[in-house]
This record gives structure tokens, C-alpha cells and sequence, in this order.
């Protein structure tokens, strides 16, 4: 092969890569109804469909259909739950490590809430454990175990702590694992072929009103066939320091969806993900409304998001939906 076709190969690979990426885009749902507009709150995905639920304030869950594009709103939430991640775990929403409370002291919620969707009904589970209770931290399930993961103590005025947690439903019983390589509060995180990955978040400090301009950089991946944490290079550092993003798999990706910072009053609306394979950052389509405080949610190799904060701090709340896709 001569250089001149070296090198158009090299061009067709790089264009080829270039349009795998740009051929996703992220499209507005219009759906027939709106839900309840809200900010700090999450999104799971429970037998096909989408609940959004929790926020400032006690409100509706909604339930949104694909197939039939509506909303419907189901029954209230037994207290004001926010800044947590939601997971799903055989076919219930489990609430754990959230907030209840206003700013800038929210207080942990002692217990995990559960919500059954076909029920519409709620119920107080397992107590956490009183010197493991956070909010704004990460949640995710994994073998029939629910884990939890850094977070901070005391709302956004301070005590961020690197806490590991597994929950085994089964048994109601925690297990303490070793501690994240930094503390870190506002996170999101997802799993990938047995490794967490923790990107983003911050060290809320309202004490000495030091909260929006104390992200991290740093990448944490936490190994659970060796029990060990490792930190990326610095090479590696999310591209896009933000706090109050969403975290989701989508193949052997993670993406970093949305956030606040300091940078600017708009929430980002920046896509990036972390390619496991290639040990390298992409940048994917952006938002086409920047957020925080909400939480996507994959389903059918779709990434849907709905609801959050359009600038940093506390609005204003939106209820608009839209989901990326080929």
C-alpha cells in the first residue's frame, strides 16, 4: 500500500469514527402532557417505562410510557426526597442516600423508600445505618446488591465523606467496602463489565460558601473482581468539570450528562463519555437543554432524560424529555 492510500484510509477510519458519533442526536419528546415540572430529583426505568420521581417539595411520581408517549401522574412521595440516584431493583424503585429538608441543611433520610409501580404504592424499608447516612450520593445495583458511594452529611453545608456501601436486600443487612480515593458529593455513577466509574461531582462547602466552584477532576474506577480502587491518569480527568450530573452506561461507555459549575449561570449540556475499551475520552451530541439535578435513564440502547435545573442552583424546574438515539 502506497502513502497516498495510507493515508485516505487513515481519513475513511477517522471520518468513519466522526460520523458513529454524530450520527446520535438527542431529539425532543412531545409527548401529550407534561409531568410535574422538579429539580434534585431522579429517573428509573421499571417494566418499560420511565418514572420520574422525588424533588424539591413533595410531589407526583410520574410515569411516562413510550408506546403510548404520555405522562401519567401516580401517588405522592411520603416525604420530600432529593439529590439521589434511583435504581431499579426487580421491577420496585429503591430510594437510597437522598435528602429531605431545604437548603443549605437537607438532612439524610434514615430509611430506604421503596416504590411499586404496578402497585402505585409506597413503602418504608431497611433502616441505613445511623453512621453511614448521606445524601447526594451515587446508588447502583449489581448482582442482586445495592450499593451506594460517597456523598456528604450534612445538605451542602459540609461533611463529605468517600463511604462504600452494599446493601443486600435479601438479608437487610450492609456491609462497609473500602473507601472511594476522594470525597465527592452531587455524583452519579454506573457500572461497566464489573468496574464502577465516579466522575464529576464537587466538595459542597456552604460553611465558608465555598459549593459550585469546588469540582473535581479526578476519575475513581473501583474494580470488583480485585477489591481495589485505582485513579486514572491525569490524562484521563473528566474533560468537563461539573457537579449535579447524570451517569449512565451505554455499552462499554459511560456517559457524563449535564451538570453545574461555576463556569456559567446555565446548566451544561455536555455529553462525555468515557469509552472502557479504549481507555479514552469522546465527546458525544449536547444536550439541546442544559440540566442538573435530574438523572437519565437507559432503556432499549435509548438514553432518556427529563426534568432538572436549566441554570445552576435551584431553577428554573423543568418537565421537558428528550432521548438520544441512532
Amino acid at each position: 500500500m502506497n502513502l497516498f492510500h495510507k493515508i485516505f484510509s487513515i481519513f475513511l477510519a477517522m471520518n468513519a469514527m466522526a460520523f458513529s458519533v454524530s450520527a446520535q442526536m438527542w431529539k425532543a419528546i412531545e409527548p401529550e402532557n407534561l409531568p410535574v415540572k422538579r429539580l434534585e430529583n431522579a429517573m428509573a426505568e421499571a417494566n418499560g417505562k420511565l418514572y420520574l420521581l422525588g424533588g424539591r417539595d413533595i410531589k407526583t411520581v410520574d410515569e411516562y410510557d413510550p408506546k403510548k408517549n404520555t405522562w401519567v401522574s401516580l401517588s405522592k412521595t411520603p416525604l420530600e426526597m432529593s439529590h439521589f440516584q434511583a435504581v431499579s431493583f426487580k421491577d420496585e424503585i429503591y430510594v437510597v442516600g437522598a435528602f429531605t429538608g431545604g437548603y443549605p441543611h437537607e438532612t439524610p433520610i434514615p430509611n430506604i423508600y421503596i416504590f411499586n409501580p404496578i402497585k402505585n404504592e409506597w413503602r418504608k424499608g431497611p433502616e441505613i445505618p445511623e453512621n453511614r447516612r448521606r445524601g447526594a450520593a451515587g446508588a447502583f445495583v449489581l448482582n442482586d446488591k445495592i450499593y451506594v458511594i460517597c456523598g456528604i452529611q450534612d445538605g451542602h453545608w459540609d461533611g463529605q465523606v468517600a463511604w462504600f456501601d452494599e446493601f443486600d436486600p435479601a438479608t437487610n443487612t450492609w456491609k462497609q467496602l473500602p473507601d472511594a480515593p476522594r470525597k465527592r458529593d452531587h455524583i452519579q455513577v454506573a457500572v461497566v463489565d464489573n468496574k464502577l466509574y465516579v466522575a464529576g461531582g464537587r466538595l459542597s462547602t456552604a460553611r465558608i460558601n465555598q459549593v459550585l466552584n469546588t469540582t473535581i477532576a479526578e476519575v475513581d474506577v473501583y474494580d470488583f473482581k480485585t477489591g481495589k480502587w485505582e485513579t486514572l491518569d491525569p490524562s484521563n480527568n473528566i474533560p468537563t468539570k461539573r457537579a449535579g450530573n447524570t451517569t449512565v452506561a451505554l455499552g462499554h461507555k459511560v456517559l457524563f450528562i449535564g451538570g453545574e459549575s461555576d463556569a456559567h449561570e446555565v446548566g451544561h449540556n455536555e455529553v462525555e463519555a468515557f469509552n472502557t475499551h479504549t481507555r479514552k475520552w469522546e465527546k458525544y451530541p449536547s444536550l439541546l437543554q442544559g440540566r442538573h439535578g435530574t438523572q437519565a435513564v437507559t432503556m432499549h440502547k435509548k438514553v432518556y432524560i427529563a426534568a432538572g435545573s436549566g441554570n445552576r442552583g435551584g431553577g428554573p424546574e423543568l418537565n421537558t424529555l428528550e432521548v438520544l438515539e441512532e
